[in-house]
C-alpha cells in the first residue's frame, strides 16, 4: 500500500473514531436525561425522519405514553417536555446511522479502487460487523426497558458501552498504525517489559470502562457520594448482601461502586509508575510525550469523576466524565503504539 493511500485511510479511520467519541457523549446525556426509551420503535430506515408535524408527534406521545416510564415515572409529562427528551435518544440514533454511511461509502471507494491491502480488508470487515451488532445491541438494550421496568437492563447497557469502545480502539489502533508502521517484536527486553505494562495498562483501562457501565446501570453513582471514604467506610458493609455472593459483583450498589474506585486507585498509582520508568528508557520523544499526556489525562479524569460522585452525577459532568474515559483510552493506545514503532531509538529491530 502507497503512502498516500495508508494516510488517506488513517484519516479516514480518526474521522469514524471522532465520530464514535462523540456518539459517546451524547449517548452519556441521552442516558443521564433519561432519554432513550422515548422511542418506543426501531426504524433503521424511515426513523431518521422524526414526526414532522402535529398529528405525527400526537402519535408518537401515544406510542410513549403505553411504555413503563410513562405509566410509572413520567405520567404528568406534556408532549413539549417529551419532545426534549425524545430528541436526545433522535440525535443518539441519527449520529450513529451517520457513522455507519461514513464508514461504508469511503471503505467501497477505497476497496473498489484496490487501495485496501489484502491484510487490513477483513480487519475493516470486523469493524463493520462489530458497527451493526452495535446497532442491534442499541435496541436490545432500549427493548429490555418498555416492558415492565422503566429501566433498560444494566447487563445490556454494559455491552453495548463496551462494544461503543472496542469498535473506537480496533478503528484508532488501525489509523496509528497506517500512519507510522509498527516494527517486528522487539528483542530488546527493556523495551518488550514496557511493550508488556503498556497492554495490561490498556486492559485495566478497558476494565475500568465495563465497570463504569455497571455503575451507569445500576445508577451506583447516586449513592454513596462521598470521598474519599464511602459513608465513612472503605468497603461498605452491605457490600456482600446479594445471594449469591457473585452477583453482589454486577447488582450491588455498594460493591460495583466499590469496584470502579479500586481500579481507579490503581491507576492512580500505574500510571504515572509508568511514565517515570518511561522517562528513563531509550525511547522516542513522542513516546516520552504520549506518556507525559496519558497521565494528564488520567488526573483530569479522576477529577471529573470525584466531581460528578459529590454532585451526584449531574448531566454535564456526567457525560464528560464517559468521554474522558475514551480520551484516556485513546492516548493509552497512542502511547503503545509509540512503544512499537520502528523510531524507537532503534531498539524496535
Amino acid at each position: 500500500m502507497d503512502k498516500v493511500a495508508r494516510r488517506q485511510i488513517a484519516l479516514w479511520l480518526l474521522t469514524c473514531s471522532a465520530m464514535v467519541f462523540a456518539i459517546l457523549v451524547v449517548g452519556g446525556v441521552t442516558r443521564l436525561t433519561h432519554s432513550g426509551l422515548s422511542i418506543v420503535e426501531w426504524q433503521p430506515i424511515i426513523g431518521v425522519v422524526p414526526p414532522l408535524d402535529q398529528a405525527e408527534w400526537d402519535a408518537t406521545f401515544d406510542k410513549y405514553k403505553k411504555t413503563p416510564e410513562y405509566l410509572k415515572v413520567n405520567h404528568q409529562m406534556s408532549l413539549d417536555e417529551f419532545k426534549g427528551i425524545f430528541f436526545w435518544e433522535y440525535w443518539h440514533r441519527v449520529l450513529g446511522r451517520l457513522i455507519g454511511v461514513v464508514f461504508l461509502l469511503p471503505f467501497l471507494y477505497f476497496w473498489v479502487r484496490r487501495k485496501i491491502d489484502r491484510p487490513l480488508l477483513p480487519q475493516l470487515l470486523g469493524i463493520f460487523v462489530l458497527g451493526g451488532m452495535q446497532g442491534a445491541m442499541g435496541w436490545y438494550m432500549v427493548k429490555s426497558g418498555l416492558v415492565d421496568d422503566p429501566r433498560v437492563s444494566h447487563y445490556r447497557l454494559t455491552a453495548h458501552l463496551s462494544l461503543a469502545f472496542l469498535i473506537f480502539m480496533a478503528m484508532f489502533w488501525l489509523a496509528l498504525g497506517l500512519l507510522a508502521e509498527r516494527a517486528r517484536p522487539s528483542t530488546d527486553a527493556a523495551l518488550k517489559r514496557l511493550q508488556r505494562i503498556g497492554f495490561w495498562l490498556v486492559i485495566l483501562v478497558a476494565y475500568m470502562v465495563v465497570s463504569g457501565g455497571f455503575v451507569a446501570g445500576i445508577r451506583a453513582g447516586k449513592a454513596y457520594n462521598s470521598f474519599p471514604l464511602m459513608n465513612g467506610h472503605i468497603l461498605p458493609p452491605e457490600s456482600f448482601v446479594i445471594d449469591p455472593w457473585y452477583l453482589n459483583f454486577f447488582n450491588n450498589m455498594a460493591l460495583v461502586q466499590f469496584d470502579h474506585r479500586l481500579g481507579a486507585w490503581l491507576l492512580a498509582i500505574l500510571l504515572p509508575w509508568f511514565w517515570w520508568k518511561i522517562r528513563a528508557a531509550a525511547v522516542s520523544p513522542t513516546a516520552r510525550l504520549a506518556a507525559r499526556w496519558v497521565v494528564v489525562a488520567l488526573y483530569a479524569q479522576i477529577v471529573l469523576g470525584i466531581s460528578t460522585l459529590l454532585l451526584a452525577v449531574p448531566v454535564g459532568l456526567g457525560a464528560a466524565h464517559q468521554g474522558g474515559a475514551m480520551i484516556v483510552l485513546g492516548l493509552l493506545l497512542w502511547l503503545n503504539h509509540e512503544l512499537r514503532v520502528a523510531r524507537v531509538a532503534g531498539l524496535a529491530t
